[in-house]
């Protein structure tokens, strides 16, 4: 299966697969965050497209699209062909240089990268058929209150997944008692008294569990009785870098 992006645009933005680091991850003693699995496989699932200069945008609170002021921190840089304002209402629209062609059936979640925090602007997310639409979509953001935001050269503007969105509608979420399944209520009942003992051992500062430091049945995929899950199960994400074909790889 391969997602095919036709760049349509000079200097079109590098894409590399998501990373799993974050700023305010490792600013944690012992970088604690980083054990929360569904964190970590989140950051990396899909592929991020990087901002190709320093750029400065400024909002002062008005309605009109002339009301953000966009500018490149290296002096003699023009970005209008990258990030403009187009929709008003504090709106920022960035250009992603690619028209992205997906198999029948599937189509691109375009949205920030998860877990990545900016101040002052935050991402809007989209849903693009990619698997017929022929032209481009753009990467919105939106200022949650006037000021000044940067965005760094490498920095990820635009965060892409591919999802079977048409199989959507054939889900049928439904509300049941957990009695309903004994099994899997008799793992939840192993799982809760295993933290609750586990919880309780390290506010006693028990040496083993403060040397354990955190329970890491799902980081291993190991049920409560540690019993290995019957499902695969993933705890390190393996996206594919972009390979480019016939065109030259952006520096």
């Amino acid at each position: 299966m391969e997602l095919e992006c036709f760049v349509v645009q000079a200097g079109p933005r590098e894409i590399i697969p998501g990373r799993t680091d974050r700023d305010w991850m490792d600013a944690f003693s012992n970088r604690f965050p980083y054990r929360c699995l569904p964190l970590t496989m989140a950051n990396s699932t899909g592929w991020e497209l990087l901002v190709p200069e320093d750029i400065t945008i400024e909002w002062n609170g008005g309605k009109l699209a002339s009301d953000i002021i966009i500018t490149a921190d290296r002096p003699g840089v023009h970005v209008e062909h990258f990030v403009q304002s187009h929709f008003s209402q504090g709106i920022v629209t960035f250009h992603t240089g690619y028209l992205f062609r997906t198999p029948p059936g599937f189509a691109l979640w375009a949205t920030g990268a998860p877990n990545h925090v900016k101040d002052g602007i935050a991402p809007l997310t989209g849903l693009i058929e990619t698997d017929w639409l022929p032209f481009p979509f753009t990467m919105n953001w939106r200022f949650t209150r006037p000021g000044i935001v940067h965005f760094q050269k490498g920095e990820p503007f635009c965060f892409i997944n591919v999802i079977e969105h048409r199989k959507t509608d054939e889900v049928q979420p439904v509300v049941k008692s957990i009695e309903a399944d004994p099994d899997l209520l008799e793992q939840f009942k192993a799982w809760s008294e295993s933290r609750a003992k586990f919880n309780e051992s390290l506010v006693n500062r028990d040496p083993a569990a403060i040397k354990q430091a955190w329970q890491k049945f799902y980081h291993k995929g190991e049920l409560p009785d540690q019993s290995e899950a019957p499902l695969e199960h993933m705890n390190r994400r393996r996206v594919n870098p972009v390979r480019y074909e016939g065109i030259e790889e952006p520096k």
